[in-house]
């Protein structure tokens, strides 16, 4: 069974039953389903869309997100989520890389679009404001789809630098999606809060899919600014399930909540969840902090701690439903508790591959494990800790961020010889990119020109957070860059 197939089955069970609450506004099951099917209607009649084709979604958090994703599957297309933070080179990469030519956007990122043309000028917008209210007498779907094809291309960064896109099919997000449900003992009553990007893996599956496929309710935040609405809309509309980032909970420990506050669970993705917030959180609420793991490439959700304990500080937790994984050495056998190595992960959520590229998915995939680039260990429980990254990654608010990335947009500034960039912590987003920079013939370099340099570039959580200036930047023997001294120097 596709998604859009599920999605029609509890549509017309649930009919009139909210399926969506944004702010004042309400949208029913059956509302949703036929904007869906109006949207795929456009799609075929207006831009031409075929099954298999790719379709992307440029687009803030709003209440059209969710016709227009189950509308690219109503025809048999695929939905590409784009990250709203990036800029129109990078989103062009994306576009070009995925041969997409039309892209579901807003009225708010009209500039962008137009600025986005330059970069792919076959590129046509489809505006989520033309979507009726009230939507219906419309088909799209011309046959019958196969829960093997392909949904969803997610793009992640890759070790090239530049992103790479993990194909997901149906069955992966529906496994997924049934995995999770039977972990969090979802039940048709939970109502899920949406208040990270809904173009994120773990929103799309956790917050969306997860709700609207057992017949709950999302929750979405209109406005996340004072953080005091959040907790005003997670009361007003009687939400039960928080999935939110490490920086969010910390904020909760610091603002309260109200002794009415509804919420049964607290999942905490996206980063781990330092032991102090964790801490601090349990002792002031009685609702359970629980930490997850995941990864785009496995749809996302790997491993959960249990609701009903016992929850280990520090720890992933156990695999969810029907997912295995493991510790492996570089050899691919499996490592036995308590020794490190590199956590995999097998089950129907693991992706199909990279898109065009198979020697990345040749790399990813062995023996039909996924390789996470995560190190870690597995304790006598069979709970999972990950105590490092295989890959020079770093987590901006959740979000992965590549240094090889920046460091190229780096090294075409004027003057820059050298250039490498490490992530430091940060309390409020988890960590922050520093740049390290050499120039040519000694010169002094504007930073502050530097960095706008980057921002017009890159989106602006990519934005080094501050640049340092060296003579020469550490290398080894063979001539590499020694991050692990950067990392040691004052900032």
């Amino acid at each position: 069974m596709t998604l859009d197939d599920a999605f029609r089955d509890v549509a017309s069970q649930r009919g009139q039953k909210t399926a969506l609450f944004w702010g004042e506004d309400k949208f029913s099951y059956a509302q949703l389903f036929a904007q869906s099917l109006w949207v795929g209607q456009q799609l075929i009649t207006q831009f031409g869309v075929k099954r298999g084709d790719r379709v992307a979604l440029w687009l803030k958090n709003c209440p059209q997100f969710v016709p227009a994703l189950f509308g690219i599957w109503d025809v048999g297309a695929v939905a590409v989520p784009i990250n709203n933070f990036l800029k129109p080179a990078e989103v062009g990469y994306i576009l070009a890389d995925s041969e997409i030519d039309v892209i579901i956007t807003d009225a708010s990122m009209a500039e962008s679009v137009a600025k986005l043309k330059t970069e792919r000028a076959t590129v046509r917008a489809f505006n989520i404001e033309d979507i009726p209210t009230e939507a219906g007498g419309y088909f799209a779907a011309s046959e019958e789809g196969k829960d093997s094809d392909l949904a969803v291309i997610i793009y992640t960064s890759g070790t090239t630098g530049k992103p790479k896109g993990a194909m997901l099919t149906h069955a992966n997000l529906m496994h997924n999606v049934k995995s999770c449900a039977k972990v969090l003992e979802l039940v048709g009553e939970d109502r899920i809060v949406v208040l990270l990007p809904m173009f994120h893996s773990f929103m799309m599956t956790v917050g969306i899919l997860l709700p609207l496929l057992v017949g709950g309710s999302m929750v979405l935040i209109k406005s996340v600014h004072p953080p005091k609405n959040i907790v005003q809309e997670i009361v007003r509309h009687r939400a039960t399930i928080l999935p939110a980032v490490p920086q969010f909970f910390r904020m909760l420990t610091h603002g309260g909540l109200p002794p009415e506050v509804p919420l049964r669970l607290c999942i905490s993705g996206g980063a781990p969840l330092p032991a102090e917030i964790l801490r601090e959180f349990t002792e002031k609420f009685p609702i359970p902090l629980l930490e997850g793991y995941g990864l785009s490439e496995a749809s996302p959700v790997v491993s959960f701690n249990p609701i009903h304990g016992p929850w280990k500080a520090g720890s992933i937790g156990v695999p969810v439903h029907d997912v295995e994984v493991s510790v492996q050495n570089d050899k691919g056998e499996i490592l036995p508790p308590k020794t490190t190595g590199e956590i995999c992960v097998r089950g129907g959520n693991v992706m199909q591959g990279y898109w065009k590229q198979p020697q990345e998915t040749a790399e990813a995939i062995r023996n039909g494990w996924l390789l996470t680039g995560d190190i870690g260990h597995m304790d006598d429980d069979g709970y999972f800790y990950i105590t490092d990254r295989k890959k020079d990654m770093l987590l901006v608010n959740g979000i992965n961020v590549y240094p090889r990335e920046i460091e190229e947009v780096l090294y075409t500034f004027p003057g820059v010889k050298e250039a490498a960039v490490i992530g430091v912590a940060d309390p409020r987003k988890g960590e922050q990119p520093v740049a390290f920079v050499a120039a040519n013939d000694g010169q002094q370099l504007d930073h502050a020109t530097m960095l706008q340099f980057v921002r017009e570039r890159l989106a602006d959580y990519k934005t080094p957070k501050k640049i340092v200036q060296l003579p020469a930047l550490p290398r080894n023997a063979t001539g590499k860059i020694q991050k692990t001294a950067l990392r040691e120097l004052p900032i």
